[in-house]
């Protein structure tokens, strides 16, 4: 070894010790002292697999253990779906806890820990008046598989059971929700617990707003998420299997998680969008895939009992992915349409530094239409075309930064869709992956800077 090379590796290693010394900011000393009697309660929203799920038989099926975590395809996560009604049937199934931590990953343990290490909060439970003289905090259970709209409708029951508890049948909450929970408090926000994604019709009450004081959004989908469509084309990777399209596809919530119906989201070989309709089922069944893939059917009719309760699934199923998928057109409406009267406007965070899937590509290949996800599937690239710009855009992994905004496009110099309202207060961003959102020091920062804050 060279001295040049020992001086070089030596330089290595003390910028690298550096590195590793993240600066992060004192919080207790920045929030601890902050006065406590204007502070209203925090609700904690979390987002898709971000609550417990146990059973009917006391059984927990997400997450079940870190055996079940990594090796499982959690098809015990299907809802049963009653052919008469399209609904999923009620099979007992209840959140029982925050999906805190596993396995040495931190998902919503950080918040609790910033709200109660440095903001002063306590944990704090319905039925219970919270401690005189205290900040309190809640956590809004909800099972994430079920339809945001019912979801929204729980939502606006535990919050009144909050104001019954504190005696104050006007207390305004304070809202903290991550990633489909965002989706969740904006409907309660505009619709309160009404169900309008049977119609066309959205009149915007803000009846939900008036119960709330700030609104803290983390690495929402505001429009819409290409991770939940790839879900549903090749299923969603946890520990070392995957959760299975026919699984997923029994869960309202996952379609209206799908791309924003003002996206495009499809390109052709050559960069340019394709007109089509996500929520349209026909585009579905021409690509076959969920529901209309083979090797999903050939799934599904080797677990029926016999060949007419094959045919019978399939059939409700489709009906039922049919009907999921305008519900989920019109949920994106519902939260797009101009707002009357006096909203909320939300705080909006998320990150900006990950290439995420933004579009999706349609190769010609021997006659077929053939989807590619990354652009190092596709098969003949054409001379020129970077389509890394085209498919790729900068965000959490999970959530590009143009839905964090719901905007259509990444640059911030071209105005947004007319169509689509969301007057935001202010937007801060991160160098963090979606699931790591919670556990980044500015993040933690600016939440407590947000909730504690008088005027802002």
């Amino acid at each position: 070894m060279t001295a040049i090379t020992r001086i070089a590796l030596l330089l290595t290693l003390l910028l690298g010790g550096c590195a590793e010394k993240t600066v992060r900011p004192d919080l207790q000393r920045l929030y601890v002292g902050a006065s406590v009697a204007t502070q209203p309660p925090v609700v904690l929203v979390h987002g898709v697999l971000g609550a417990k799920l146990r059973a009917a038989d006391g059984t927990e099926i997400w997450p079940g253990g870190i055996r079940k975590l990594a090796f499982s395809e959690y098809r015990d996560l299907a809802l049963s779906i009653d052919p008469q009604s399209l609904r999923p049937s009620a099979d007992g199934s209840v959140p029982h806890a925050l999906f805190d931590q596993a396995a040495g990953r931190d998902f919503y343990g950080a918040i609790l820990r910033t709200l109660t290490a440095a903001g002063g909060y306590h944990a704090a439970t319905v039925g219970t008046p919270p401690m005189a003289g205290r900040r309190a905090y809640y956590v809004f259970l909800y099972d994430w598989r079920q339809d945001n709209v019912e979801s929204a409708k729980q939502l606006n029951a535990f919050i009144e059971r909050i104001r019954a508890d504190l005696g104050k049948p006007k207390q305004r909450v304070d809202l903290v929700a991550h990633s489909n929970g965002g989706l969740v408090a904006r409907y309660f926000a505009r619709y309160g617990s009404v169900d309008l994604l049977d119609g066309n019709e959205f009149p915007v009450t803000q009846i939900g707003a008036a119960k709330i004081r700030r609104l803290i959004l983390l690495g929402t989908p505001n429009f819409g998420s290409l991770e939940s469509l790839k879900g549903f084309i090749e299923g969603t990777q946890v520990g070392l299997r995957r959760i299975p399209p026919e699984v997923l596809l029994t869960m309202p919530s996952a379609y209206q998680l799908f791309p924003h119906a003002l996206n495009a989201w499809l390109i052709d070989a050559d960069g340019e969008p394709l007109d089509r309709d996500i929520f349209d089922v026909e585009i579905w069944r021409r690509f076959q895939w969920a529901i209309f893939d083979p090797t999903v059917r050939e799934r599904i009719t080797a677990r029926a009992t016999d060949a007419a309760a094959a045919a019978a699934e399939l059939t409700t199923l489709e009906r039922y992915f049919a009907k999921s998928l305008e519900r989920a057109r019109r949920f994106t409406w519902a939260l797009s349409v101009a707002e009357t009267g006096r909203g909320v406007r939300p705080i909006v965070l998320g990150g900006n530094c990950s290439l995420t899937p933004a579009r999706l590509l349609v190769e010609e290949a021997g006659g077929d239409s053939v989807l590619r996800i990354w652009p190092e599937e596709i098969a003949h690239p054409k001379p020129g075309i970077d389509y890394g710009m085209h498919m790729l855009e900068p965000g959490d992994g999970t959530v590009t930064k143009a839905s964090l905004l719901a905007r259509e496009s990444l640059d911030p110099g071209q105005k947004r869709n007319p169509w689509v309202s969301f007057p935001y207060d202010y937007a801060f961003f991160l160098c963090e992956r979606h699931d790591r959102l919670t556990s980044n020091a500015s993040f933690q920062d600016n939440l407590l800077h947000a909730l504690l804050s008088v005027d802002r």
